[in-house]
């Protein structure tokens, strides 16, 4: 049997700029990086939820597109590490660009009037989106989508600082845990590409349950989902007490947070 980084699979032969460092087709034939696949749920399941929950709640549209757009990153990553075909890698990487654009878009229009609309920052984005995915087409340079994706997300910890700091000091836990685990994300991210080879060496003489634990890739992805999410509800809270509403934080099951809230009554 060929060794596990060489196996090809119901896809073919990877045609991405990436191949992470889980084995290929190493559980099924039908998935390329099985643990960096399904642990894209997390993307995909709960901004769903979210997306339904503020249609029925009537928020401004820009908080269901960003629900909606974590979704979408989830099923391009999906896509992505199941196939390692480079249409794939693109329907991943894109996304990531835009619906972090709406993020920015949401943070620096918390304090404006309900449902106005900010044509300059509008357009920026949308420039900035088409230039980035112009030259990514283009170069096909994973280092340079990193770089982009990178100064977006700044941009995000900038603005949640400076709410957190200066506006509503109160709400320090929520953001401050949302960057916390994003940030947990990308640590383990590193190290799946810096000790690759020693993670691979300890995955052959270890019993596969405990192998599993060491496929950090899959961890950023549930980490950076679950610190997104935050994201969305920290941004969504900080909307909400501008608009005078009282929004509260809850666990489903005990496990999952949501925000609800309810309209400030006028007498």
């Amino acid at each position: 049997m060929a060794p596990a980084a060489d196996r090809e699979g119901y896809w073919g032969p990877t045609t991405s700029t990436l191949d992470w460092c889980e084995e290929n087709y190493s559980v099924t034939w039908y998935i390329a990086e099985f643990w960096n696949t399904v642990s894209n749920l997390i993307m995909i399941i709960p901004p769903m939820f979210g997306a339904v929950q503020s249609v029925r709640d009537g928020l401004e549209k820009r908080y269901i597109a960003s629900y909606l757009a974590l979704t979408v990153v989830g099923m391009g990553s999906w896509c992505f590490h199941m196939t390692l075909k480079y249409e794939m890698q693109l329907l991943d990487e894109l996304p990531m660009i835009y619906s972090c654009c709406i993020f920015v878009y949401c943070m620096f229009e918390c304090f404006k009037i309900k449902n106005s609309v900010n044509y300059h920052l509008l357009f920026t984005l949308v420039l900035f989106s088409l230039i980035v995915t112009t030259v990514y087409l283009k170069v096909k340079e994973p280092i340079f989508h990193q770089v982009m994706y990178g100064m977006l997300v700044f941009t995000l910890v900038l603005r949640s600082i400076y709410i957190v700091t200066w506006v509503y000091p109160w709400l320090r836990g929520l953001g401050y845990t949302s960057l916390g685990i994003f940030l947990l994300g990308f640590l383990f991210w590193n190290i799946d590409n810096i000790f690759c080879e020693s993670l691979r060496n300890f995955r052959k003489k270890v019993p596969p349950i405990i192998g599993i634990t060491t496929q950090f890739h899959a961890w950023w992805h549930i980490l950076t989902g679950l610190g997104s999410y935050l994201h969305i509800l920290f941004s969504l809270y900080t909307r909400t007490l501008y608009l005078r509403y009282r929004p509260k934080v809850k666990f489903i099951f005990g496990i999952w947070p949501v925000i609800l809230f309810e309209p400030l009554r006028k007498h």
